[in-house]
């Protein structure tokens, strides 16, 4: 494996090793419980988690034997896996999540060299080299991990993460046509972000990386962030 996808395959066993705890940590019947996500438990994050690495074993296997492995048979048979494993008892969601990662983090590990430059692709998506499933499922596991409400703050993400993830999520509402529009600065890095097509009068936002990135896809409270034109805006729904 190149010198730079070994960084990021540490990152990623280091970030599912934190979440590997956190769901352990779960007093029994925690899955039950909401998680951030709206209509969803932390059954239902936790068992995403679970159904997403067996997808990013898919396509690793696409990428290592040239022959198409969709991600998921279609995202309805995604969406009903989901539901259906969300309400199992709380130890067979976390071997499930447990056995799902270490058998992706094998995957991983298997890869030839060249595999990681073969193109594979999403659900209707575009082509992309499968190198870049690393940051996907470091992004999931991640993002996900807060969005268990249990305990995880944008403040435990590494800088470098919150960082790339909020400037990849501002590209990701480029080109709206709602006219929505933010000016996002960084109290950190001091680095801002144009979201939209801001004006003169286009509201300001000021927060550290992982912060602003909470509030621009609409997860946890926004009290870390502020803006000097009054109240907070509301931004669309993220996916």
């Amino acid at each position: 494996m190149p010198a730079d996808l070994q960084d990021q395959a540490r990152e990623l066993d280091k970030a599912t090793q934190q979440l590997l705890e956190t769901a352990e940590r779960l007093h029994p019947g925690g899955t039950e419980e909401d998680s951030l996500l709206p209509g969803w438990s932390r059954g239902h994050v936790l068992t995403h988690l679970a159904r997403n690495a067996d997808g990013m074993r898919n396509l690793l296997t696409w990428a290592r034997t040239g022959r198409p492995t969709p991600m998921y048979a279609s995202a309805r048979h995604r969406a009903e896996d989901i539901e259906a494993g969300a309400g199992r008892p709380p130890g067979v969601v976390l071997a499930d999540l447990r056995e799902s990662a270490g058998l992706l983090a094998s995957d991983i590990d298997a890869m030839p060299h060249a595999a990681w430059s073969q193109e594979v692709r999403f659900l209707d998506g575009e082509a992309f080299p499968a190198e870049r499933l690393l940051w996907v499922r470091l992004k999931e596991v991640e993002i996900h991990h807060l969005d268990l409400a249990a305990g995880r703050t944008p403040d435990d993400w590494p800088t470098e993460f919150a960082q790339r993830a909020l400037t990849e999520t501002v590209g990701s509402f480029s080109g709206r046509e709602d006219g929505w529009a933010v000016h996002l600065f960084d109290v950190d890095t001091g680095a801002h972000h144009l979201v939209g097509h801001p004006t003169m009068a286009t509201p300001r936002i000021h927060g550290t990386a992982g912060h602003l990135l909470v509030w621009l896809i609409g997860r946890g409270a926004v009290a870390d962030v502020s803006t000097d034109s009054g109240l907070l805006p509301t931004p669309p729904a993220w996916s």
